[in-house]
């Protein structure tokens, strides 16, 4: 099983170079902007900069820290992401302009090629004790803590889960009460 740790994730430049993300996971491992089927990753947006676009893919965001911001898609359709771990889903070819609510923020992102994977992000809250599914590639604490096959990982800690039926892949999901998870789940289009 492997644990991400937050703290241990590099920080690289957007595409556009207006901000910073840092990349959990990729498919196929190593991959490009141009050639990823799906990719997860941590943003950090203090600026009122734009995002940048990726034709062909489709993005999931959630708000994790900070007031959050408005997102103005294609100059035309607003959509307020100032409330916590509620998913949001946008074409990733659209232009998307920031004006944000308070402070910085951090999100989570969720982004799929679009025709060869289909990708969701699914928010679950503690208590509870799960089973994985086969389709879930990833799991991120996104509040308090969680065990994940009995190892403990805290708040930031994310834990890749695309084995497959390997025997390493993690199966077992405890979430204690007040905890939250965001549980990635991709499947073939």
């Amino acid at each position: 099983m492997t644990v991400l740790r937050f703290g241990d994730l590099k920080a690289v430049p957007w595409k556009n170079g207006l901000g910073v993300t840092r990349e959990i996971a990729v498919e196929p491992a190593g991959a490009t902007m141009e050639d990823f089927l799906w990719r997860v990753s941590i943003a950090d947006v203090d600026t009122a900069s734009p995002f940048s676009t990726f034709p062909g893919i489709d993005r999931t965001i959630v708000l994790l820290e900070g007031d959050g911001f408005t997102m103005t898609l294609d100059g035309e359709r607003e959509h307020a992401l100032t409330v916590p771990l509620s998913p949001f889903d946008f074409p990733g070819e659209a232009r998307v302009d920031v004006t944000l609510a308070g402070g910085a923020t951090r999100d989570f992102n969720l982004m799929v090629r679009r025709g060869m994977r289909r990708g969701r992000v699914d928010v679950v809250h503690g208590p509870v004790a799960a089973t994985l599914a086969k389709d879930v590639v990833l799991l991120h604490v996104a509040h308090s803590e969680a065990y994940v096959d009995g190892q403990a990982c805290r708040q930031g800690d994310s834990v890749v889960c695309w084995q497959g039926d390997s025997a390493e892949a993690p199966r077992h999901l405890d979430l204690p009460y007040g905890a939250t998870a965001l549980v990635v789940v991709i499947s073939e289009a």
